[in-house]
């Protein structure tokens, strides 16, 4: 067999590096290492992470689509402010979509997955009474995230998964007290024993209470 090309197949190295860049950084914006409203120049950033200011660049280009950056021609180049408003009106769209997620992957979903959901939701519990906002905010992810990629729906996986990185962001930012975060977990807990019983409508109909309550959970003073 004729090897392809070597330009046609770049190293995999160079593959992983430009990824752990764009994952770095991203984690970096979510959990407030690189705070809201920080210049980011992409030398400094190359220079923190040992790469070249190519896979900076490009990882910034990403972050902006997403939402994670900002760009102002001869300017600034730095991370979005973290905005209650902005958060009271992505929490009712994801309360929407959610629920329609949750619809596609009806038919898909098995008792590993239902466990999988539990053991998440258990670790959101946990991760909230030790008040670790990072923790609980990717754990509670991770819940979600379960009948999102079983509904099969790139479309809609796509819209919620842009959406979910503010939301990631809010969590962590805006954390609350644990005793009233720990709602989620009776809303996780109703939905999975609504789905164990074949009952899609009122799984939906807790799924989209646990959303509709998502900006009392958090912590802003712009209110």
């Amino acid at each position: 067999m004729t090897p392809a090309p070597p330009e046609s197949n770049p190293p995999l190295e160079r593959k992983l590096m430009r990824e752990d860049v764009y994952t770095h950084l991203r984690e970096w914006i979510i959990c407030g290492v690189l705070e809201p409203e920080e210049k980011l120049r992409d030398q400094d950033l190359a220079a923190r992470l040992g790469v070249s200011r190519t896979p900076v660049r490009e990882a910034l280009r990403r972050l902006e689509d997403e939402g994670l950056v900002e760009t102002r021609a001869q300017s600034y180049t730095r991370v979005t402010a973290v905005e209650f408003q902005s958060a009271k009106r992505i929490y009712p769209i994801l309360g929407l979509l959610e629920p329609l997620a949750l619809e596609f992957a009806f038919s898909h979903l098995q008792t590993h997955h239902l466990e999988t959901m539990r053991k998440a939701n258990l670790a959101l519990e946990k991760a909230i009474k030790q008040d670790d906002a990072r923790a609980a905010a990717y754990a509670d992810s991770s819940f979600h995230g379960i009948y999102l990629s079983e509904a099969h729906h790139p479309e809609l996986e796509g819209i919620l998964n842009q959406l979910k990185t503010q939301h990631l962001r809010f969590e962590i930012h805006f954390w609350k007290q644990r005793s009233t975060r720990l709602e989620s977990t009776l809303q996780h807990a109703a939905v999975i024993s609504a789905l164990k019983g074949g009952d899609l409508e009122l799984a939906k109909k807790y799924l989209a209470l646990n959303w509709s309550r998502g900006p009392d959970l958090l912590k802003g003073t712009d209110q």
